[in-house]
């Protein structure tokens, strides 16, 4: 039985963080109420009776803590309604410290979510200041308090490095400072400026200065030497998790995020939501971007709701089947993100009837000798993963099995 993964992205914010190339718009707050019974249409429209199995829900954005209680309460309804959700899923929202009360998140965990996402990113007023986050780190404090009390027991907390006139210090102290927090687990990213945002066009105006590799770097192998010195298990190239002691598999810690490795598995997820991604029924597909076009799609006045194969709503702009080669390869790409897990030889056998030697014999063996992947054997499965040193070299891994 396939068991998806589920997406649902909100769009809106507050404010557009200076970094941010995400599909997130700023001042739309009042297309909420509209945005929501889209999404639920858009989740009986793709389920259309079929109640497949979900493993987890993930509310991503934009700040999803926008919605309301009572709005997220009628999309987690439609889902339950829909979708044949296994008992233990991970159910998991994204917010911005400073913007949900004690009270929202009580509401939160009584309507079933189990696992919070906040964007801490910096400890430090300067850097929150230059990345135009709307938060500080009190309320990031106060925030995990009132997370703790509301019964959360799985928090997990999101930091950037390789700022602007960030010193390998300054990210140090914010690493530690959010270590008191005692979250479950952390996503640690390296800043990417990207085109099209204010941190794109101040670095070509030469306002802010572009990103030292080097220093990066350096700050990130020492955050991952670290965080495992204080009991995390790094399992993906950016994510820490802690284990369990009923459960202290270094593969798979326990408090790995079970939604995203659904994506590193490279297997199949629905999106929901103006400008999400699916990959599922052998194809990948995005929604058009635009809000008010999401809507308008989905909650049609004057043309009939046209009929989609599953996956694909009648928000879908864009759909491309995946054949075996293309799956292959990005089997290996997502999967060696997975620094201890790898990939398996079974898994990969079974999955595609071909083993990774006959695949990829070439690719794997001059890797090996450049010392950038390595062969492991657990459970009595051999598993091909990255070397230490070859985490901070990723890219030059994925690219020789992705044309």
């Amino acid at each position: 039985m396939t068991a998806y993964a589920l997406y649902l992205h909100i769009p809106f914010c507050q404010h557009r963080c200076a970094y941010c190339d995400f599909t997130t718009y700023a001042g739309q707050d009042d297309k909420i109420p509209a945005y929501v019974g889209a999404l639920i249409r858009e989740i009986e429209l793709v389920a259309d009776k079929k109640k497949v199995a979900a493993k987890s829900i993930f509310f991503g954005g934009g700040t999803p803590s926008l919605l309301a209680p009572n709005q997220l309460a009628s999309v987690m309804d439609a889902l339950r309604a829909n979708f044949n959700l296994m008992p233990d899923a991970e159910i998991s929202l994204e917010a911005n410290p400073g913007t949900v009360t004690a009270a929202y998140l009580r509401e939160l965990h009584e309507i079933g979510f189990n696992r919070i996402s906040f964007g801490v990113q910096s400890a430090h007023p300067d850097d929150l200041l230059l990345l135009e986050r709307i938060h500080d780190f009190l309320e990031v404090i106060q925030t995990v308090h009132h997370a703790r009390q509301a019964g959360f027991t799985n928090l997990s907390l999101d930091l950037i490095f390789g700022l602007p006139e960030q010193s390998l210090q300054r990210w140090q102290e914010t690493l530690k400072q959010t270590l008191n927090l005692n979250p479950e687990h952390l996503s640690i990213y390296a800043l990417t400026i990207e085109e099209g945002t204010p941190f794109g066009n101040w670095a070509d105006r030469g306002m802010i200065p572009l990103p030292d590799p080097d220093l990066a770097a350096d700050m990130y192998e020492w955050a991952s030497e670290f965080l495992i010195e204080s009991g995390y298990v790094q399992y993906e190239i950016s994510n820490w998790a802690k284990p369990s002691n009923l459960q202290p598999s270094i593969f798979q810690p326990f408090y790995a995020c079970k939604h995203n490795l659904q994506y590193w598995h490279n297997l199949p997820y629905l999106g929901f939501g103006a400008g999400a991604h699916g990959y599922a029924n052998g194809m990948r597909y995005s929604n058009t971007l635009g809000v008010s076009k999401y809507i308008n799609a989905l909650i049609a006045k004057e043309t009939p709701i046209k009929e989609c194969d599953f996956p694909l709503s009648p928000a879908a702009i864009y759909q491309e089947k995946i054949d075996t080669k293309t799956e292959m390869q990005e089997t290996m790409m997502l999967g060696l993100r997975l620094t201890q897990e790898g990939v398996s030889a079974d898994t990969f056998q079974a999955r595609f009837g071909h083993s990774l030697k006959d695949v990829f014999g070439k690719e794997i063996d001059e890797l090996l000798t450049l010392d950038l992947l390595e062969w492991v054997k657990a459970a009595g499965s051999k598993k091909i993963r990255l070397t230490s040193r070859a985490r901070i070299l990723g890219n030059q891994v994925f690219h020789r099995f992705v044309e």
